[in-house]
């Protein structure tokens, strides 16, 4: 990532619990290749072939954006948006029992979309 910023700067005054979700996302999403990461101004960006997961830490949740090409459906879901011809997906998280399997299956989706 072109940035000079360290991760850790991201989560500087940021509740530990942000640092453990960030951390979890990580671990969760590890084994999945090509996957790697780094931060950029605000946000830490995972790039397969290409970016494909932006988390924004926040004041008091992280914001967990991803891309996928048709609608997806799930109350976990905080926004989403149209974003030329795909969709943006965005979930807030601020403790680790919201960071399920569920979570996981969104997230494992827009990393599928990021390999075409």
């Amino acid at each position: 990532m072109c940035s000079s910023k360290d991760i850790g700067e991201l989560f500087i005054g940021k509740p530990d619990e942000l640092v453990l979700l960030f951390d979890a996302l990580v671990e969760g999403t590890s084994s999945w290749d090509p996957n790697t990461y780094g931060a950029s101004v605000n946000t830490v960006v995972f790039a397969s072939k290409k970016a494909w997961l932006i988390i924004k830490p926040m004041t008091k949740v992280i914001d967990v954006k991803f891309y996928h090409d048709t609608r997806l459906e799930s109350e976990r879901l905080h926004k989403v948006t149209a974003f030329g011809k795909k969709f943006a997906y965005h979930i807030r998280l601020s403790s680790l029992e919201q960071l399920d399997e569920e979570v996981f299956n969104l997230l494992k989706e827009g990393y599928s979309f990021s390999l075409k």
